[in-house]
């Protein structure tokens, strides 16, 4: 299973980006259910989830500017992030769990990041 992110660029503060990720291959099950960013010197954070049952979870620091939705017949989801500020530029990365088999543990898979950068 391979994840793949797209949608981030350049944007000026107060704009709008919409991030995808796309799940590939073959399992038994996957789950995309994540988004995190990892800002140059910084630890990587989480930035919007789904929850085992379906609820949404965001970091403080976007909450009322980001959603996260996702397409389960797509096996996509989305991040949409409005009104951007320079300190949302990161390295924004997708999260799935996937499982090959019924029975089997549950193992993560990240995408390889997208780059998005807020600067005038």
């Amino acid at each position: 299973v391979q994840l793949q992110a797209s949608g981030g660029g350049l944007v000026q503060p107060g704009g709008s980006l919409r991030l995808a990720c796309a799940a590939s291959g073959s399992a038994y099950s996957i789950n995309v259910k994540a988004w995190h960013r990892q800002a140059p010197g910084n630890q990587r954070e989480m930035v919007a989830v789904f929850s085992s049952s379906g609820a949404t979870n965001y970091a403080d620091s976007v909450k009322g500017r980001f959603t996260i939705s996702r397409d389960n017949t797509k096996n996509t989801v989305y991040l949409q992030m409005n009104s951007l500020t320079p300190e949302d530029t990161a390295t924004y990365y997708c999260v799935a769990d996937v499982r090959n088999a019924p029975g089997q543990s549950w193992r993560s898979v990240w995408g390889q990041g997208t780059l998005v950068t807020v600067s005038s």
